[in-house]
């Protein structure tokens, strides 16, 4: 009731939210597309792990200048160019159409990560703004469990459209889909505090370290800040799941029915993992939102539960046989790391001044995409190599432990 009575009541989060909708429903889509047309272009693993590196790895280079440029300009503005450049970026992917130009798709997904660079500390800082009180926890809840519900959605529907109807079609529907968020944002309207007294902007601010700095200072004088700023680079660790899961859905767990191809039958595998990874992010921080009560206190120990749960999941995948079996342990894996994401992301909110929100949201996004990158690749590496996917998974759920008790350990800054 509290999800629907703030997109009832509060116009700014509604056309947030349903900007969040329809563009991130879109990425989903398209995400499908991409890996399977890799796959079918290169037959490689490490053409996938590029591919999430170059959607990923842009974030942690813009990080500190777009922390600063969302610090310093109006963050309904910036989001405006990122979505409008992001519509005519993966329109250009329409002319992506043989092996010859799979160079010109990772420079597209470049591009096009850098925009999302831009875009998303605004989002993430602009919801304090446009919230109040228990509506923060509840406008963060509802942004994960929609960011949720649209990787399983769109990873599903993106397959089934690729598979029947091409990959241009999820492409031209992508493109469309960041024209109409930008159009939703464009009629927000909200008070930014960090535009107060501040100087006119200058393109050479962007290589003035002063600001990005005074950012770091800020997050070293607050030791609690500084270890929540680091729980999403921990979520990294669990980055080789964008290449375990692609590679399980198409070569283990394809969905067989009669008059399917073995590429229609591989595409809904990989869409079906990735939908059911979505799911388990939907359940996770509904169930644990419910629990905490907007309380910092229940939120602070239940990230640990979601690292080990994390652990779980993939350990469970390793040893699986059965798709609807493999699809569960997904779940539960990713149910895990969205009560942490969800967690760690109400913590910063509500502990870090509105100035400094950007830079803190896109320094922390940024160490969390540094490692996603280097975990993809080095699983794209490793099954190249033959190392089985199973085997990685395990790996990959053994790893999961060490955040969690790293996490443990700096419960301590809030006892002492």
């Amino acid at each position: 009731m509290g999800y629907l009575a703030l997109l009832r009541h509060n116009r700014n989060f509604r056309l947030l939210w349903t900007a969040q909708v329809i563009s991130e429903i879109g990425d989903w889509f398209y995400t499908v597309a991409i890996y399977s047309l890799l796959l079918e272009y290169t037959g490689s693993a490490k053409s996938i792990a590029l591919a999430f590196t170059l959607q990923v790895l842009p974030q942690f280079i813009c990080s500190p200048s777009a922390g600063v440029i969302n610090d310093r300009l109006s963050r309904r503005r910036v989001m405006l160019f990122a979505d409008f450049a992001r519509a005519g970026i993966v329109a250009c992917m329409l002319f992506v159409r043989g092996p010859e130009m799979v160079t010109f798709l990772y420079a597209l997904l470049f591009l096009e990560t850098i925009m999302w660079a831009l875009f998303e500390p605004g989002r993430t800082a602009t919801i304090p703004n446009i919230t109040d009180g228990a509506d923060v926890i509840t406008g963060n809840a509802l942004s994960s469990i929609t960011w949720s519900f649209n990787f399983a959605i769109g990873s599903a529907l993106g397959g089934v459209i690729a598979a029947f109807f091409g990959r241009q079609t999820v492409f031209a529907l992508n493109a469309v889909s960041f024209v109409v968020s930008g159009l939703l944002i464009q009629r927000m309207k909200f008070e930014e505090p960090h535009l107060r007294d501040l100087a006119p902007f200058h393109a050479r601010d962007l290589f003035d370290f002063g600001p990005i700095l005074e950012g770091f200072r800020y997050v070293r004088a607050n030791s609690r800040l500084a270890a929540t700023m680091f729980v999403k680079a921990g979520l990294g660790l669990i980055g080789t799941n964008w290449v375990i899961l692609p590679i399980l859905g198409r070569e283990s767990f394809p969905v067989r029915m009669a008059g399917l191809t073995t590429d229609q039958a591989a595409t809904l595998g990989m869409s079906l993992l990735l939908g059911a990874r979505g799911v388990g992010a939907i359940l996770g921080p509904v169930i644990a939102s419910w629990w905490a009560r907007g309380e910092e206190g229940r939120m602070r120990p239940a990230i640990v539960w979601g690292f080990l749960m994390a652990a779980a999941g993939y350990l469970l995948l390793s040893v699986v046989t059965n798709t609807w079996l493999a699809g569960l342990s997904v779940a539960l894996a990713h149910a895990g790391t969205s009560i942490t994401w969800v967690f760690s992301t109400t913590l910063l909110q509500l502990n870090t001044e509105d100035k400094f929100r950007g830079r803190v949201f896109s320094v922390e996004f940024g160490f969390s995409v540094a490692m996603m990158a280097v975990m993809s690749s080095t699983a794209g590496v490793l099954i190249d190599r033959g190392v089985s996917p199973f085997g990685l998974a395990a790996v990959t759920g053994a790893v999961m432990v060490i955040p969690a008790v790293a996490w443990l350990w700096a419960l301590r800054l809030w006892r002492e």
